[in-house]
Formats: structure tokens, C-alpha cells, sequence
């Protein structure tokens, strides 16, 4: 903690400039706030100080309140370690403090970073400053004052947006919006500080204490109207999370009874936030995501990432231009390579319309996108891969087809080239089994559309050099993707986890449970669609392709469903022909389609396995927990064959790749939540009911019985953990 500090310097002008200290972003911890507090109090008592600049060292103000606090909180559930900021020191030392106060922001003010800066009386900012209210998405909400402060700056409609989405804007915005006074180059950001600060207290310039503001409110009938709406946005858009709620109803407290009350209630509400499960969760797959970059005998043995300028796509499908458009976006050069010019046509169209969209929902500006466009290159022979640094095989899932072009590649490619392939399911030994550079091969496994998911899962075989592993990690992160590695089995770490979930689904409807009602409580539980709607989605050549690689490597828990079968004799194939368990037409959302439902009583004629004949009667939780239990049950066994580092990589996974509502923490957090020795009962009863699919793995009845959390590392590796 020794570069944790607060430091304070009076200049001759009688300014005293409080500046932060804790690299890299000066996060408020414990020792920050005591120190901050310390030195306001100091320079308020001396008679040579006129006024205060606060600002950040290292060209960074404050990325906001130290996490890692939340963390302790909800490990001891010990409240008390909160300290008091918001009343004690924003309200009481700063913004009604006899001496002004002005913040000098540069880099980034977020968080508790930006409600300091709106306890002090001015804000000048340098350009392009990150300036925001992201608490929500930490299961929490602004608690040091920010609900009050920032609407009465810029108004209610907008203050309830940056709080709402968590997403930052720039000081120019800022300015604009009234939440800047003026904007200055870096190096001269202190100086026109300690001159406004001086004008302040000079009265040369507004004191202005903006809890106290209102001219920017409107009248109230105005703001209950734009806290009307807001609450019906957030009931369509953050289901099962209190906290959006309950910061519009700090925000109206505020407005209907004055500042200081809507302050009192914001630090009350802040605590009881803290506490929920949903911040624990949220935060949970904070430090998680955080924990991934962290691979033994890989980041940790002094390796430093090879750069990686020009990677060759093979294959220019969905998968494949959306790979090549994560590349290129990042300035990376591109060769897609496809097997004639039709297809390399179709990619290249495929690319430039990802680009194209990005341009249009105004998420790439022009000349980014015209840059991203010119780096790449197609190509309809091996012999453009001469020159590569990665090649990535993103074609169907077909071995023979996979083998082939490893060897081709092998041979064209320089030898510190690596060698990856986008396989979902496929064993790597299987797809390298004719290469002879077996340390090259990796697996890429992006998720669709791969443009925009935020996963990348690398995969390792017991041969894959760290050097490898560790090049497409920084590609990963250069693309802006999450990468987690894992080890090398029949789905790897995600789908593997999450075969048993359309599985659990099927087995249901053959039980004579309503497809549609499942959708619903799936999708209440906080997924974002159920796994009939999302078979719908995929496709049902993908979920018969996939099916077949579960049901060979995991024959003893896998069911066969006729369903997907007899849909397709049918005519349909879900969202790609318009028709599957619900009807999809262009500009209409997914309506159910109930000429299905003769179909799905022909596989409960042709499956029975309705006791007695007839369907069974199940709770709402319990069609939840009959389709997520299996899915808890297959991550026991990923953890104990160590396909994952650790339990919380398999959180990520499930949030970033499978859509896991983020807020439950993830796969293996949620169930340790819900409790190991619940799972394991209701396995069993049912695996006793209906067959093998239920059965409880070793790993999960060990945990049960024992009273371990699943989350817990596991005291003797099993011998497969030496993959990883």
C-alpha cells in the first residue's frame, strides 16, 4: 500500500492542490478517503489557503470507489466496512466547506471519481476525458451523492440515461451538457484550475454548490413524467435487477423533498444494494473476467506475446467473416481465403455488411470503417498464407475436410506460424492428427456472430505451447474479446457444460411439459431467450451435427429426441426458413406457432416416456431447475477433469459465451448459491424417474455430501488436470 496516498502542496497563489495517489486509475479505497478527508479538513483550517484543486496523479483522476471492498463485504457480510463518504466527506467537507473547490479531471472520472468531482463547486476537464455513473452495472448505484448532484447539472432526462446504461461520455459532451465549466489542454489543466478556484473564492466566478441546484430539474409534473418512462424502459430491460429501480426512486426522493434528503436515502438504499445477491453476483463476474488473463505455466514464466500483424481466415461463412471482421477492426491483416470465388465473394460481401452495420448504428465511425475494410485481402489458394503469423479454420464441422487443410497449411505456413482452428466441439488431437507441428495447434473457438460476442475460448492441447496459448491470448484482447483457456475435450469447456440444457429441454416436452411455457421460465429466469427459441435461432442442421458429437463421446447421459428429426420432415428449420416452434416474419417478433404441437405429440407417441402414459405436472422452478441442474452437473465434471483453470473461468464462459444472466454470477457461482446438496437431491429423484441423464456426477455428490462449495479448488487434482 505504500503508493496509496493523499498529498497536498500550497502553492504561493494560496491553492492548495489535493492530488490522489493509487496507480493505475487512483481508486478510492479506504485509505484514499481517510486521506482525502484528512487533507480537506487541513487545508480548510490553514489561513494561507484561499482554495482547493483536486485532481488524480499519473494523468488519471479517479476510476471511482475501490471494488475490492464490496468484495470483503460480501464475504464477511459486514456492512460497517463501508466508510461514510458521501454525508462526512462530499457533503460536510467539500461542496458546504468554507473554502472552494475545484476538480481538475483528466484521463477519467467514473464512479465515486465523478461524484467528488460533483461535491466541488467547478470541474475543468481535459479533452477527451472519460467522464461516468457505472454503478449500476455492479448490482449497486451512485452512493456518494451522484443521483442528486448530476441531474440538477445536466438535467433530469440525461443524468437518468448515464445512469441507466452505465456508459460513460467525453468531457466535450460534458461541456455541452453543463457538467464541465471549460475544457483545457493537459498541460494546462492545473493551472486554470487554480485560477478558477481563486475566482471562486474571490467571487469573480459562481460558487456553486450543486446539490442545492434546481433551474435544471423542470417542474415536477416534468420529472415524473421522465421517471415514468424510465421505469417502464427498465422493466422491459433490466428484469430481475432492483437496482435500476431503486435509483429512479433515490432520483424522485430527491426532487420531491430536496437534495439532502435524496442523499440520506441514496447512502441507506447504497447499503442495502450492496448487499443483494445480484451485486454479488455482478461483482463476482467482475473479479472473474479479471482472473482470466491469469494461466499457470503460461502467463507466469516470463514470456513475453509475439505480434501477430497478418492472420489468413480459411473459410469466409458466418463464422469465418465475422472472425475476419473482429481482425480487421483491429487493424489487423486479414487473408480470407475460401475454395472459389462465389464463396469468397459472399464473404467478402459478409464482412463489409458487419462493417457497414456497425457504421450505421453508429458504433464505428466513416474512416475506421473504410481503414478496417482496406485491411482485408481474399484469396482462393493456400499459397497468399505464405507470409501469415495465424491461420484460423473457421469451415463446417467435418474432419476429414478440417485434416486436409491443417496439412496444406503446415506446409505453406512459416514455421512460427499458428496453426488454430474455430471448431465448437470437435477433440483437437482428432483435427491436428496429420500435422507434424503439434505445439502449434490451438483451438480458436469464437461465438456467433463473432464480430460481436465477447468470448474467445482457447483451447489447449497437452502439446500446445505456452508461446501459442500466450500470442492468441494477446489477439484475443486485441480484438476485444475476453479469452479463457481451456483444455481440450468434446465441446470443450462451454458447449460441453451446456449440452445437458436443450437436452433437459427435450426430455420435458417428451415428459408432456409445453414448449412454450418452458421458453417463458427460462427466459424469466433472465436468459435471453428459451432453448426452444434459441433452436430456432441456430438452426437445426447445427443442432443435429452437434447432437451426434455429444451423443458419441457422452453416450451414457445422452437423450435422443425424435423432435428436431420430425420438425425437419416437416419442412421447417426455425428462423432460416421462417418456421420452426414459432413463426417468424420480417419486422414482427416470434410468435408461437401452434400447428407444431401435432408433431411434438408424435414425439411423446414415439419416445414414451410419459409415466402411465400421461404428462407429468411440474412447478415453474422446477422446469427451471430440471433444464439448469444438468448443466450444473456437467460443469462438475469440466472442473473435476480440469478443463478450466478454475470454477470462475467457467463463470465467465457462461455469462459471455451461453448469455448466463450476469447478475446470478455465473453457471458455478448461481448453483453454489442455490446450494450443491439441493442439486444433487433433485438429480437423484429424477434420475431414479426418468433414466441416466439425471445421474449426479462423482464431483457433485463428493461436494453435497461433504458440504463444499463446487467453487472450492479441489484438494487432490484428478491425473487429467496435467492437460492444463
Amino acid at each position: 500500500m505504500g503508493g496509496v496516498k493523499v498529498t497536498m502542496e500550497v502553492g504561493a497563489d494560496g491553492v492548495a492542490v489535493i492530488t490522489i495517489f493509487n496507480p493505475p486509475v487512483n481508486a478510492l479505497a479506504i485509505p484514499i478517503i481517510a486521506g482525502l478527508k484528512e487533507k480537506w479538513t487541513e487545508a480548510t483550517m490553514r489561513n494561507d489557503v484561499k482554495a482547493i484543486v483536486l485532481t488524480g496523479n499519473g494523468g488519471r483522476f479517479s476510476g471511482g470507489f475501490d471494488i475490492n471492498v464490496f468484495q470483503k463485504v460480501h464475504g464477511t457480510g459486514d456492512i460497517s466496512q463501508l466508510p461514510d463518504v458521501s454525508v462526512d466527506l462530499v457533503v460536510n467537507t467539500m461542496e458546504d466547506g468554507k473554502k472552494p473547490a475545484v476538480a481538475a479531471i483528466e484521463g477519467l472520472a467514473l464512479g465515486g471519481g465523478l461524484e467528488l468531482a460533483l461535491g466541488c463547486h467547478a470541474r475543468i476537464a481535459a479533452p477527451r476525458a472519460q467522464l461516468g455513473l457505472p454503478e449500476l452495472s455492479l448490482g449497486v448505484m451512485p452512493g456518494f451523492g451522484g443521483t442528486q448532484r448530476l441531474p440538477r447539472l445536466i438535467g433530469l432526462s440525461k443524468a437518468v440515461e448515464i445512469m441507466m446504461t452505465s456508459k460513460p461520455i467525453m468531457s466535450e459532451e460534458g461541456k455541452k451538457l453543463g457538467l464541465i465549466d471549460a475544457i483545457v489542454p493537459s498541460s494546462e489543466l492545473l493551472k486554470v484550475s487554480r485560477q478558477w478556484a481563486l475566482d471562486i473564492a474571490e467571487r469573480r466566478k459562481p460558487w456553486t454548490r450543486s446539490l442545492h441546484k434546481t433551474d435544471k430539474i423542470g417542474s415536477r409534473s416534468e420529472a415524473r413524467e421522465v421517471l415514468k418512462v424510465a421505469r417502464e424502459q427498465v422493466k422491459q430491460t433490466a428484469k430481475n435487477m432492483p437496482q435500476h429501480l431503486a435509483c429512479i426512486d433515490v432520483i424522485e426522493e430527491g426532487i420531491i423533498h430536496g437534495g439532502y434528503h435524496g442523499v440520506l436515502k441514496e447512502a441507506k438504499v447504497f447499503k442495502d444494494l450492496v448487499l443483494s445477491d445480484t451485486s454479488k453476483g455482478l461483482v463476482h463476474v467482475f473479479f472473474a473476467q479479471r482472473a482470466t488473463s491469469k494461466v499457470p505455466n503460461v502467463t507466469d514464466i516470463g514470456l513475453k506475446p509475439r505480434t501477430v500483424k497478418k492472420v489468413a481466415v480459411i473459410g469466409g461463412g458466418l463464422m469465418g467473416s465475422g472472425i475476419a471482421t473482429a481482425l480487421a477492426l483491429s487493424s489487423t491483416f486479414v487473408v480470407l481465403k475460401e475454395i472459389n470465388s462465389e464463396y469468397l465473394q459472399k464473404g467478402m460481401k459478409a464482412i463489409e455488411a458487419n462493417i457497414r452495420g456497425l457504421v450505421a448504428r453508429k458504433k464505428l465511425p466513416q474512416d475506421k470503417a473504410d481503414r478496417s475494410l482496406s485491411m482485408v485481402k481474399g484469396a482462393l489458394d493456400f499459397s497468399d498464407c505464405k507470409d501469415v503469423d495465424m491461420v484460423i479454420e473457421a469451415v463446417i464441422e467435418n474432419v476429414p475436410l478440417k485434416q486436409k487443410i491443417f496439412s496444406e497449411i503446415e506446409k505453406v505456413c512459416p514455421p512460427h506460424c499458428i496453426l488454430a482452428t474455430n471448431t465448437s466441439t470437435i477433440d483437437l488431437n482428432i483435427i491436428g492428427e496429420n500435422t507434424i507441428s503439434k505445439d502449434r495447434i490451438i483451438g480458436a473457438h469464437f461465438f456467433s456472430p463473432a464480430h460481436i460476442m465477447p468470448l474467445l475460448e482457447i483451447v489447449r492441447t497437452e502439446k500446445t505451447s505456452a508461446q501459442a496459448i500466450l500470442d492468441l491470448m494477446a489477439v484475443g484482447k486485441a480484438i476485444k474479446k475476453v479469452p479463457v483457456v481451456v483444455g481440450n475435450c468434446t465441446g470443450f469447456a462451454v458447449n460441453r457444460t451446456f449440452f445437458p440444457y436443450s437436452q433437459g429441454a427435450h426430455i420435458l416436452v417428451n415428459l408432456g411439459v409445453d414448449v412454450y411455457r418452458i421458453d417463458a421460465q427460462i427466459a424469466r429466469f433472465g436468459l435471453p431467450m428459451g432453448p426452444f427459441q434459441l433452436q430456432d435461432l441456430t438452426g437445426y442442421g447445427v443442432a443435429v451435427a452437434v447432437g451426434k458429437e455429444f451423443g458419441s463421446a457422452f453416450s451414457d447421459r445422452t437423450f435422443k429426441s425424435p423432435l428436431i428429426d420430425l420438425l425437419i420432415e416437416s419442412g421447417r428449420n426455425g428462423k432460416n426458413n421462417g418456421k420452426g416452434y414459432y413463426i417468424y416474419e420480417k419486422g414482427r417478433k416470434p410468435r408461437p406457432d401452434f400447428t407444431v404441437l401435432p408433431i411434438i405429440e408424435e414425439s411423446r407417441r414415439l419416445t414414451n416416456i410419459m409415466p402411465g402414459g400421461k404428462p407429468i405436472y411440474v412447478g415453474d422452478q422446477e422446469i427451471i431447475e430440471m433444464i439448469l441442474f444438468p448443466v450444473v452437473n456437467e460443469a462438475c465434471r469440466v472442473l473435476d477433469e480440469g478443463i478450466v483453470v478454475r470454477a470462475s473461468d467457467l463463470d465467465v464462459a457462461s455469462v459471455l459465451g451461453m448469455s448466463f444472466p450476469s447478475y446470478r454470477g455465473g453457471i458455478i457461482f448461481w448453483a453454489d448459491t442455490v446450494g450443491a446438496g439441493h442439486i444433487y437431491r433433485s438429480l437423484k429423484k429424477w434420475s431414479e424417474l426418468y433414466g441416466n441423464f439425471f445421474k449426479p456426477s462423482r464431483f457433485l455428490e463428493e461436494r453435497a455430501t461433504k458440504g463444499i462449495p463446487l467453487s472450492a479448488p479441489a484438494s487432490t487434482p484428478s491425473a487429467s488436470r496435467s492437460r492444463m
